[in-house]
């Protein structure tokens, strides 16, 4: 990417693995210092350790309000600042609506759109101390429409994200924060979520390659190419850039 984010200061949240790791990863070698938040630990670290001196990590529950006021806080005094989050966590739980149970729904919710909404709310101070930044909120197509038996709980989280996004960048640019907040939008993307949505495959077919008959151009996508959005939308390239959707599927919603 040909963005530079020299001196930029961002949190990134589900960096253990998927499209938070591989984000972490774009922005420091775009010259941003990444903090690496997970639930998992051991993973955070790993991601941490592969950015090298441009990575710290942290253990975040997402779902915690306590949390993320430690969360931020931590990324402060890390980072010496705060100038952007990428609100990446979330869960995939499928079902049909008349057997899935209110504790999946709850569940998902809670670090879907609850994780969300705790992770901008505290995160707007931060970036106002900074002077202005940019927040990223990872949706999904599923946000955009409606879908096919099984995603509707997952929908449903996905959508709110997507309306939330935009009304926190209307809240922020009116109220003159310097802050933009945008919602990026993955298609078949090629990472373990697949496996936990229940795309397991067919036979001796892998579900990346199940998945890619979906998307018009043949192919999953790969988790560098959502990161490398991400990266754009961290940037000064996309200053006047605030309320939108980052669609980044492979023409699956053309």
């Amino acid at each position: 990417m040909s963005e530079s984010l020299s001196g930029k200061r961002i949190l990134v949240t589900g960096a253990g693995s998927g499209i938070g790791r591989a984000t972490a990863k774009a922005l420091a070698e775009a010259g941003a210092r990444v903090m690496a938040s997970d639930i998992d630990a051991v993973a955070a670290a790993e991601t941490a350790d592969m950015i090298g001196g441009k990575g710290a990590w942290m253990q975040q529950d997402v779902t915690s309000e306590d949390t993320w006021i430690g969360a931020i806080a931590e990324t402060e005094k890390t980072l010496e600042g705060m100038d952007g989050l990428v609100a990446n966590a979330g869960i995939a739980i499928t079902g049909r609506i008349e057997t899935f149970s209110l504790e999946d729904w709850r569940r998902q919710q809670a670090i879907n759109v609850d994780g969300v909404f705790l992770g901008v709310k505290h995160s707007i101070p931060a970036l106002r101390r900074a002077g202005g930044g940019s927040i990223a909120i990872l949706s999904s197509i599923a946000g955009l429409r409606g879908n096919s038996v099984g995603l509707a709980a997952y929908s449903a989280t996905k959508g709110a994200v997507r309306l939330f996004s935009k009304c926190a960048a209307l809240e922020c640019a009116r109220g003159g924060d310097n802050i933009r907040v945008n919602s990026v939008h993955p298609g078949i993307i090629d990472t373990p979520i697949w496996e936990k949505m229940g795309m397991t495959g067919t036979g001796n077919t892998p579900p990346s390659e199940r998945a890619a008959a979906l998307a018009p151009m043949g192919r999953s996508g790969d988790a560098s190419e959502i990161a490398d959005g991400i990266v754009f939308l961290m940037s000064d390239a996309s200053r006047y850039m605030t309320g939108a959707e980052l669609v980044i599927d492979g023409g699956v919603t053309a």
